[in-house]
């Protein structure tokens, strides 16, 4: 989709309006860290999370991305779609072949369901009101794989295993997207009623095939087309964790700021990771919703939600400070990987996704059920630990 922009006068209410902002926002850091404390802390949380976080999520997102590649050349996606489509219907109340984007979303990113939907072969299984549904449906798993296999990865830091952790999480999120698909719903069914075909507009596909029955492959032997989708994996894989440094860098920046207080003897040096606790205090007045629905034993754990919201890959980025700090544990994790996979950063994709199925009126009613569904997500990942862990 081709960016849109306009033209606007150089000089406006606008760009006074956000110097004020801007100003106000450095200004209370500085009022209690001091200038070169601020600005100090800055650089080294920011490089801390680039050396620490970034590589390790940029590890994780090439073998995750050469795994997903070698199992959608040699059919393993395709034998799971066989096994997982006839729960689409009673579940979710689409086709069987919206698991293949199920599975694309969560071996990739939200963004990743457009190419589906881009696909008019893929299209004719669905209604109208269904095909709408799919941004909401592939928005519940983005960089699920990711985030899963982060959160296992996390068990090095304190030396228990969070498997069980992230397994109850991934169903929490699959109950926050079943949530999430039929709000939405039944809202595109009062929008376009039930009879009224989807269509691919305005894009250009692929030669079309039957994408039930038949797959693309690479031209090869076994042996070339194995080594092929692991590299082409592990790029993608790669070129994906590139992407998500700016995030980590600036947002969990900012965040870890908001969470943290001074240094260990209550002075500002301008160390990492040193900030002004504002999250903790707003968590702490939350405190009565989340203690019992999420189960957070420390305020400042509404980080990680309120991250995700914007960029999970950011998001994640908080995790191993968190729990070096021993403010979340193995329930944290549950809810964590629930709402982040649930959520992914779809404030900053959502409004996009819809505009790009044609279908940019019912944006704000898509983001509402997906709001209501990421939540609950977290609330059934919480009460799932409670019960089976």
């Amino acid at each position: 989709m081709e960016e849109k922009t306009k033209v606007v006068k150089a000089v406006g209410p606008e760009g006074l309006i956000w110097f004020v902002l801007i100003i106000s926002f450095f200004a209370m850091f500085g009022m209690k860290m001091g200038v070169a404390n601020m600005f100090g802390t800055m650089m080294a949380t920011a490089h801390d999370l680039v050396i620490n976080t970034c590589f390790l999520i940029s590890a994780v997102c090439i073998l995750a991305g050469a795994v997903s590649a070698i199992f959608s050349e040699f059919g393993v996606l395709a034998l799971a779609n066989m096994i997982l489509s006839p729960l689409m219907k009673p579940l979710y109340n689409l086709p069987g072949v919206s698991v293949i984007g199920v599975m694309a979303t969560y071996l990739s990113d939200n963004p990743a369901i457009l190419s589906l939907a881009a696909d008019r072969g893929f299209c004719r299984y669905f209604k109208r009101y269904q095909y709408v549904s799919l941004t909401n449906l592939g928005t519940s798993f983005g960089m699920g794989l990711i985030v899963g296999t982060f959160m296992v990865a996390q068990g090095s830091i304190t030396g228990e295993s969070y498997l069980g952790a992230v397994l109850t999480g991934t169903l929490g999120a699959v109950i926050g997207s079943i949530v999430s698909v039929r709000i939405m719903q039944f809202f595109s069914k009062r929008e376009y009623g039930t009879d009224e075909g989807a269509k691919a507009e305005g894009y250009e596909s692929k030669e079309e095939f039957d994408v039930l029955n038949f797959r693309e492959i690479r031209v090869g032997n076994r042996l070339q087309r194995f080594m092929e989708a692991l590299l082409d994996g592990a790029k993608t894989g790669f070129n994906l964790s590139l992407l998500v440094i700016p995030g980590v860098a600036t947002i969990c920046t900012v965040v870890m700021m908001l969470t943290n207080g001074p240094g260990a003897e209550g002075v500002y040096t301008g160390a990492a990771y040193e900030g002004i606790a504002v999250l903790p205090v707003l968590g702490r007045y939350l405190n009565i919703i989340l203690d019992p629905l999420l189960g957070f034993q420390d305020p400042s754990a509404i980080a990680f939600p309120l991250t995700s919201l914007g960029a999970v890959g950011a998001a994640i980025g908080i995790v191993p400070q968190l729990l070096r700090e021993g403010r979340i544990g193995a329930n944290e994790i549950a809810v964590f990987t629930a709402m982040g996979m649930c959520w992914s950063g779809y404030l900053s994709t959502h409004v996009a996704m819809m505009e790009a199925i044609n279908s940019r009126k019912m944006t704000m009613k898509a983001i509402l059920s997906h709001t209501i569904g990421g939540f609950l997500a977290g609330v059934c990942a919480h009460f799932f630990y409670v019960i089976l862990l």
